[in-house]
């Protein structure tokens, strides 16, 4: 067995880690068209999430981790339960979600609604977070 134990690279000052949802499907409320307003439409969310990771979590303490579970089924809630007028409306609401813990350095989140227009697979909206927070932290450490 190998010994990760030297993981992460003691030189260093902490460690990242993403997690990715890929292609969450709900459906929701989204447009104000008459149509649209009465009838629930497909969309599919992809998010992005960049965070420090505990130094904990890499020896499988589980109550350090970012719980990906959890979020996704806030987003989940959120967007099956709620009624959006704008797709921007909708991004932002999710990114919210997934920058809300104190270790989020990063989240994108992208939302795809699936024939929206008439000759078009989709049209889509993504918003990004970054915790300016962290950055400055980074080039403090890069400094000193």
């Amino acid at each position: 067995m190998t010994n990760l134990a030297a993981f992460p690279n003691p030189g260093r000052a902490s460690t990242h880690a993403t997690i990715n949802i890929h292609n969450l499907r709900l459906r929701t409320f989204i447009g104000f068209n008459a149509e649209e307003m009465e009838k629930q439409q497909d969309v599919v969310i992809n998010i992005e999430i960049n965070y420090t990771l505990a130094e904990s979590v890499l020896r499988d303490q589980v109550d350090d981790a970012l719980n990906y579970k959890v979020i996704a089924k806030k987003v989940i809630r959120h967007v099956e339960e709620g009624r959006f007028l704008l797709l921007e409306k909708l991004v932002a609401d999710v990114l919210a979600i997934c920058s809300y813990h104190p270790g989020v350095n990063h989240a994108r989140v992208s939302i795809d609604k699936p024939h929206a227009l008439r000759f078009a697979d989709s049209v889509s909206l993504s918003l990004e977070y970054q915790d300016d927070k962290a950055k400055t932290l980074r080039l403090l450490e890069k400094a000193s």
